[in-house]
């Protein structure tokens, strides 16, 4: 599967008894979302990703435009916007840990950035 085929799938209702993706699916998964990192916070894996800017305002654009994409998907993200930088972190909370959502959810942040420097640079 594909970087384009992963930003194209939609998320899945995810129960509090859904399982963790595997390590194998990890490793896998992630090779896909390459500018992506697996961190651990307080003994949660999550995904996390700084995306850098020009100025506060791009940057507060692309937390925008994420924050539409996760109320679209009904899967929230943790967002950091400071100037020129905006760090995004991924895992769900009903699991305590990942799920292959977060790995959709990844890709498809990813697809949203070009398109905010393209916005930017046109201004």
């Amino acid at each position: 599967m594909t970087e384009n085929n992963l930003s194209e799938e939609k998320c899945v209702a995810c129960r509090g008894d859904a399982p963790k993706v595997s390590s194998q699916e990890k490793v896998e998964l992630i090779k896909q979302i390459p500018q992506w990192r697996i961190v651990e916070k307080n003994g949660v894996e999550m995904l996390e990703r700084a995306y850098e800017f020009p100025d506060f305002a791009s940057a507060l654009l692309f937390t925008e435009r994420v924050g539409r994409l996760a109320e679209q998907e009904k899967h929230h993200p943790s967002l950091l916007t400071e100037w020129g930088k905006v760090t995004v972190w991924w895992w769900t909370h009903k699991i305590h840990g990942l799920h292959r959502n977060d790995f959709i959810m990844a890709a498809k942040t990813d697809s949203l950035y070009q398109p905010i420097l393209k916005d930017y640079v046109e201004s």
